[in-house]
């Protein structure tokens, strides 16, 4: 049905007609394979200035950016080294089409990564835009495990807007505990919240106050040391640059600025916008934006890069960096007071934001006009047993210790039931048409903090999704549908439902494999915050043996 939809539809036509043009010319030009070897351990390193133990990837954090071009097939060996604790990495906002067992979802699509052992994913970059990629076990991401994809158009292919040059800056939040002590409190009774982060990092960098009475000497805290030196970002003036720009943050939604430069927003999770101008932008975990800026302020100074906390009532600095003009040394720091940002509780402001954001009048791809499945999540916190926990419809979701994926696929499906007499009754999985179109609308609601509605941003795997509409309030089913935007909606991956609001979005079903949906603040998902979507699994290829190995995924492991 979802097919026969999508071909009524004149705009769906036009643009099934431009992937087919673009896709001849990249089969013109042979694919790369592009091999990457990478280890993943502990370290000590002081991205704030307070030194701790975080999770590299060749000894940094972030790790190396992925470069490749659309229709390339990365490799990635990747060497277990943490010792004594598993490792996953998923490719956020990488579909894994024909792939789903290198999306690196412990739990869901694969074994966790044992300590010693090497793993290789294997997988297309299929389309252009910018991309994540983060640990996907346990809280590691937020420990350093993460970086960034960058991908190309093909050859003769030209995007939409034009820069001089390219650059990508990933936002974060940053802890000093660690992510044991943090998920020890979340599971206990009583429970003991993460709090709110210490320090704001731009691109892997931050300032702590080392002055604190919480530190005890200089060689837990060092302002000196060069690793916490700011992020410089340096620029030619009267050139534009590209500032590939996202957000992995475990907690806060934040706004990012520079100061006296606006922002052209041309990009979001590897999709082209229609432009739009900004003075600040806010960017929530798991998205990915593309802005234009042009070096046309005094060139005989620098400025700042600002990072805020939104959304939440802030208790961590200002994130700052610096935009160095050239030839201006970088470490000159601006003669200027920082951003502040907008207000953190303009909840207006913000869901202002996420309605400008519409697909690029000559790269609209129209959603199927009709739908096959409406499924309405709520959002709450609830206790279980004495346990907070996030829940979805009043389901806490747990994940198993057989993959979803190995268990439906080699019909093990006794393992993806997870019984909880405290909740309503649920196999913890939705199973999916192939190929029909579905429409999730994510309801907020309340924590179990008095008057107060948290800000999710919920992360789809192996899809991409037709945003149609933001509300406050409570969805409408007979009311709302009619205000969803059919013309020009964007496409993404992740997408943020606001405080007291709903966010409704489509897609198509049309991946073989299961899918994780959740938020994507660390400490929601841990407490489960998630659903899991199968769709085709019927027509995923022989699984790898390599994704095998733990729970009863150990006895179709034939020698």
């Amino acid at each position: 049905m979802g097919l026969s939809i999508e071909w009524r539809n004149p705009l769906r036509i036009v643009s099934f007609c431009l992937f087919v043009m673009m896709m001849l010319t990249t089969s013109a030009v042979e694919a790369k394979v592009r091999h990457y070897k990478w280890e993943v351990k502990y370290q000590f390193q002081s991205p704030d200035c307070f030194r701790k133990l975080v999770i590299g990837i060749n000894g940094k954090t972030p790790g190396p950016t992925i470069i490749a071009q659309q229709g390339d097939t990365i490799i990635v060996e990747l060497k277990n080294s943490l010792l004594t604790e598993n490792v996953a990495i998923h490719w956020h906002g990488i579909r894994q089409i024909g792939t789903p067992w290198s999306d690196g979802t412990e739990g869901v699509t694969q074994c966790p990564i044992l300590p010693g052992d090497t793993f290789f994913y294997k997988f297309v970059v299929d389309r252009p835009g910018s991309y994540l990629y983060h640990a996907h076990y346990g809280m590691q991401r937020e420990a350093g495990l993460y970086g960034s994809i960058r991908v190309a158009v093909p050859d003769g292919v030209v995007e939409p807007f034009t820069y001089d040059y390219d650059r990508t800056i990933i936002l974060n939040d940053w802890y000093h505990k660690s992510t044991y002590e943090q998920a020890t409190g979340l599971s206990s009774k009583p429970f003991v919240w993460v709090g709110e982060p210490q320090s704001l990092l731009i691109h892997g960098r931050g300032k702590f106050n080392c002055s604190s009475p919480t530190i005890g000497s200089s060689d837990t805290c060092n302002t000196t040391n060069p690793q916490c030196a700011p992020y410089t970002l340096t620029v030619v003036p009267g050139k534009t640059i590209r500032i590939r720009l996202s957000s992995l943050t475990a907690l806060s939604a934040l706004n990012f600025e520079i100061e006296g430069h606006n922002l052209t927003v041309v990009e979001a999770d590897g999709h082209f916008v229609e432009p739009f101008v900004v003075k600040n932008i806010n960017v929530y975990s798991g998205e990915t934006y593309s802005v234009l800026v042009k070096a046309d302020q005094d060139p005989s100074r620098n400025y700042w890069l600002a990072s805020n906390v939104i959304s939440r009532k802030p208790a961590t600095p200002t994130g700052l960096g610096i935009l160095n003009y050239y030839p201006n040394h970088p470490s000159n720091y601006p003669p200027s007071t920082p951003p502040t940002g907008p207000l953190w509780n303009d909840s207006d402001y913000r869901l202002a934001q996420s309605l400008k954001i519409k697909a690029h009048p000559s790269h609209i791809i129209a959603p199927p006009v009709e739908t096959d499945r409406v499924i309405i999540l709520l959002n709450t916190q609830n206790e279980i047993d004495g346990f907070r926990r996030w829940s979805v419809n009043n389901v806490s979701f747990n994940l198993p210790h057989t993959p979803y994926l190995i268990a439906l696929k080699e019909k093990l499906r006794h393992k993806i039931v997870q019984p909880n007499p405290n909740a309503t009754a649920s196999n913890a999985i939705y199973r999916l048409k192939f190929n029909s179109t579905v429409d999730i609308v994510l309801q907020n609601g309340n924590s179990m903090v008095p008057n107060t509605s948290e800000t999710h941003p919920w992360h789809l795997h192996g899809h991409d999704f037709w945003v149609l509409g933001h509300g406050k309030g409570k969805f409408d089913p007979m009311e709302d549908p009619k205000k969803y935007n059919l013309v020009n909606p964007i496409m993404k991956n992740t997408v943020p439902v606001h405080s007291y609001g709903w966010t409704a979005l489509r897609y198509i079903a049309d991946n073989p494999g299961v899918w994780a949906f959740h938020c994507h603040i660390e400490a929601h998902f841990y407490m489960g915050m998630g659903v899991v979507i199968e769709e085709g699994v019927e027509k995923v290829g022989k699984l790898p043996t390599s994704i095998m190995g733990c729970g009863e995924t150990k006895s179709l492991i034939r020698p």
